[in-house]
């Protein structure tokens, strides 16, 4: 289906904007929720590109209840078209198979469904934003679930605010074997905790399903935290505006609207 759709993520930490034209993600703007004054114009800049296309149409997921009213003013402000939000307008891509699917974040979801789209069998996708999820699903992809943690900018917050002598550190990749300085020490301890707890978790996730699922990183430390490691088939930091766009389509192809 070649649709034309402003594909809106609604993060913790940040607003995530993507133009699909004829069914191509042509444009991407991500914008921080302390810019929230400056929505509707980053809003329309982004749906320019397909104002007067056929059966142009907005949809969003979002995992911060608390600024939807103000998003879907800033929307109707700019663009004077209604989002369609996924999980409640549109429907989820796939069958979520934890014990209680209404709380599962919708863009864990969104995210295996559209890595499953892409790879066509089970996979995992790790997701480094605010927090860290790592979730898996079948060959079928049905969401299994997951885990949930701190990401980076939450640890590292977390030290400094509750050890006197810890110093507020700025996310870089560790250097050397040892961290020879206290904010090295800190950098190898998150770098490596992360890393290491998506090993875990694979292994546990291959041992239930009988084989090693490839792995898909996404969110904004993505690429500081997986870069270069072998464990990591790919990164993709627009999987979740994929995951939106497949949810609209199959559900409009489905109820033929």
């Amino acid at each position: 289906m070649d649709i034309n759709l402003l594909a809106v993520n609604v993060g913790n930490s940040r607003l995530a904007l993507g133009t699909f034209e004829a069914g191509e993600l042509k444009n991407v703007t991500r914008i921080s929720h302390a810019q929230r004054a400056d929505w509707p114009t980053v809003i329309a800049q982004a749906c320019s590109a397909i104002d007067g296309a056929e059966n142009a149409a907005i949809a969003g997921a979002s995992v911060t209840p608390p600024l939807l009213e103000a998003l879907e003013h800033a929307i109707a402000q700019a663009t004077g078209t209604k989002v369609e939000w996924i999980g409640r307008d549109v429907d989820v891509p796939i069958k979520v198979r934890t014990k209680q699917p209404e709380q599962t974040g919708v863009d864990r979801i969104l995210n295996i469904a559209a890595a499953h789209e892409q790879m066509g069998k089970a996979c995992v996708v790790v997701d480094a934003g605010t927090a860290v999820t790592v979730d898996c699903c079948n060959d079928t992809g049905d969401f299994l679930g997951g885990s949930i943690s701190p990401g980076v900018s939450l640890q590292l917050d977390a030290l400094h605010e509750h050890a006197a002598k810890l110093p507020r550190v700025t996310f870089a990749r560790p250097s050397g074997a040892f961290g020879d300085t206290t904010e090295q020490a800190i950098l190898h301890g998150v770098f490596s905790g992360i890393r290491g707890m998506v090993k875990e978790l694979a292994e546990n996730y291959a041992t239930e399903l009988g084989f090693w699922p490839d792995i898909i990183a996404t969110g904004g430390d993505a690429h500081a935290l997986f870069d270069g490691w072998e464990l990591v088939h790919a990164i993709a930091p627009d999987l979740t505006l994929y995951g939106i766009a497949l949810a609209y389509a199959e559900h409009h192809i489905r109820h033929k609207t």
